[in-house]
């Protein structure tokens, strides 16, 4: 509640612990702009049982409006996400890094990089270089570290690195000087301007899925012109062997894992519609999934304990002429679609700092927490009760 602002982020994370007693979320009080190194963020729990009571457990300068700072709960023995560590990433000593805090000892230790995504076996995380990508699509990065590769198109020395959770052992294995090297239909990509966004580990923690992008200019030169990014989904081993370009398309937009086999992303498959797609890893098999229901690009998850049969999905308010954002749950067997609510977005909530609805199930896929701007002009986050109708 306010009259600060609170909000989680992105939507492939676990926000609730597996006890599904509290919730993540950072808060904020300043105004609408991009962050700088200086702004500082707060870090808490909802106690989802004591009257929506906020537990501070920590602060960030290092976050974004869109993404917060990758805060979670770390897989655990007691489930997929624990209810013992969180994990979240912060600027220390000029360097981007992660802190994980036991909630329960209060005992807090600090890696050496920030992270992206976690494996779901808790051995790992994931990440990209935040300063490159913030060169590369501001607001989706953090400011306050340079980058030392500001000038170079496909600087070799960086690109998708793995942490060890408890040593904080850091390795390189797959960098965007190899993904530079794979040709775009046939063309060299050599002359662009590469950076990597989004990552996810697939359910059984073998194979790794990411989005590999690039530019004529990066987002701050004057020489960007008009030109956006292109895109392409790559997966790979979590040792970085086995890459394989699982859509080749350009148009590669929001993704879920299902299973360890198959993905759910929206894109636009050369000479097909835009829309979500089931893709098969390592295979060519692909086939559209709700092609009448889920019509528009949205945050996608699959709830869980519901064999898959369940998708979550939002849509974005400048496709709706009241700027309403809508909050839907959609049925794969009978091809219905479950209209949960739709959420007024006030005009001044663009670009950088929109806030997205970004929906999240608990771990027992009985509940949906998501951010929205629709009540009092502010960040807040709203929890709906789905367990009657996913059952």
């Amino acid at each position: 509640r306010g009259p600060k602002s609170h909000w989680f982020g992105y939507y492939d994370k676990f926000q609730v612990d597996s006890s599904g007693r509290y919730a993540l979320g950072m808060e904020v009080d300043i105004p609408m702009r991009s962050p700088t190194e200086k702004d500082v963020i707060k870090i808490g729990m909802v106690d989802l049982q004591d009257n929506d009571r906020w537990i501070e457990i920590g602060e960030s300068n290092a976050w974004g409006w869109q993404q917060g700072c990758m805060l979670q709960w770390v897989p655990g023995l007691d489930g997929p996400g624990s209810s013992e560590e969180v994990i979240w990433n912060d600027q220390q000593d000029g360097q981007f890094v992660s802190h994980i805090l036991n909630i329960k000892t209060g005992k807090k230790r600090t890696l050496p990089k920030a992270i992206y995504t976690l494996s779901p076996d808790g051995k790992y995380a994931v990440g990209t270089e935040f300063n490159r990508i913030q060169n590369m699509r501001p607001g989706y990065g953090y400011p306050g570290v340079p980058d030392p590769y500001a000038d170079e198109r496909v600087p070799p020395e960086i690109g998708i690195y793995r942490m060890d959770l408890q040593t904080g052992e850091t390795r390189v294995i797959f960098s965007l000087a190899e993904a530079a090297e794979i040709p775009y239909f046939g063309k060299s990509l050599k002359d662009k301007w590469h950076y990597f966004n989004h990552l996810l580990v697939s359910p059984d923690s073998e194979r790794l899925i990411f989005l590999h992008r690039w530019r004529e200019a990066p987002a701050n030169s004057p020489k960007k012109g008009k030109g956006g990014f292109t895109t392409r989904m790559f997966t790979a081993n979590m040792d970085g062997s086995e890459p394989y370009v699982l859509d080749p398309s350009g148009y590669t937009s929001h993704f879920i894992w299902r299973d360890p086999q198959h993905i759910c992303a929206w894109t636009k498959p050369e000479g097909r519609m835009a829309a979500f797609y089931l893709f098969k890893d390592q295979t060519d098999e692909i086939q559209i999934v709700g092609p009448d229901k889920m019509v528009e690009n949205g945050h996608n998850t699959y709830v869980p304990n519901t064999d898959n049969e369940w998708i979550l999905n939002d849509t974005y308010p400048y496709r709706d002429p009241g700027r309403r954002q809508t909050l839907y749950l959609y049925h794969v067997p009978t091809d219905r679609k479950v209209v949960l609510g739709r959420f007024f977005e006030p005009k001044h909530f663009t670009g950088e700092w929109r806030c997205d609805l970004h929906p999240r199930t608990n771990q027992q896929g009985t509940q949906v927490i998501f951010d929205s701007t629709h009540q009092n002009n502010q960040r807040q986050m709203y929890l709906v009760d789905i367990s009657e109708i996913v059952s």
